[in-house]
């Protein structure tokens, strides 16, 4: 199966050498190219691809507004561009329903792996996009309560899915989990899918931004994975 890309950067040369990569792969198609978030929409529309690639600073209709327009009509997946030194609008975007992060200065076996990944269903934060996503989440909201810190450990998950979870606020790939739980890739990707069930998250952004918000990691440790020394793991109900 071939996976139809639109890649969408005001930065002609970015969007060019974005797309010259993902289109020298035999599985991928660059289906087209826009130069602002409304031509995005419309090139969406019109392609119907699997995965749209955005830069979330673009003039008129930015990547957010644009992410916001294809999300709601289903049927594609996007994934994010950004620098995080100037952005400030990561924020909006996990709520306007991104399915990736990415910075724009990725290696290229990185990028074209994102696409796959997200075209496949799953999503993409790497870990240094999600310590710089959560701690802009963290500043804009509220800190937790000791009711919302105390459903971070849902009687629901069993000892093993809590630390899934762990691991996946720290934005580890089912491969890193794997390694790290010793487990197959198989078996932490059925883990995943019960936390995320579980849990009412749609995705693995949402299950990072529920370990901050809830209190399950502390926001501003050097690896975004710091687990607050009071808590324990919940009783095993594997």
């Amino acid at each position: 199966m071939t996976i139809r890309v639109v890649v969408a950067d005001d930065q002609e040369l970015v969007r060019s050498g974005f797309a010259m990569i993902l289109d020298a792969q035999p599985d991928i198609e660059v289906v087209a190219e826009a130069g602002d978030g409304a031509a995005a929409v419309r090139a969406v529309r019109r392609h119907r691809p699997e995965v749209a690639l955005l830069d979330i600073r673009m003039p008129g209709t930015d990547g957010i507004e644009a992410c916001r327009a294809i999300t709601s009509a289903g049927g594609c997946r996007t994934v994010m561009l950004t620098t995080f030194d100037s952005d400030a609008y990561v924020y909006e975007a996990l709520h306007a329903g991104a399915c990736g992060f990415l910075l724009k200065d990725v290696r290229r076996d990185d990028l074209v792996h994102a696409v796959r990944v997200v075209a496949a269903g799953d999503s993409l934060l790497a870990p240094s996009v999600a310590r710089r996503l959560v701690e802009e989440y963290v500043r804009r909201s509220p800190a937790p309560s000791a009711v919302a810190a105390a459903s971070a450990r849902p009687d629901v998950l069993t000892a093993r899915e809590h630390e899934t979870l762990l691991h996946l606020a720290r934005g580890r790939s089912n491969a890193e989990i794997a390694a790290a739980l010793t487990l197959s890739e198989h078996t932490v990707k059925t883990h995943v899918g019960n936390v995320l069930a579980k849990l009412g998250l749609r995705d693995r952004i949402q299950a990072v931004i529920h370990a901050y918000e809830t209190g399950l990691i502390a926001a501003g440790h050097p690896s975004a994975g710091g687990e607050r020394a009071a808590d324990s793991p919940v009783p095993a109900r594997d």
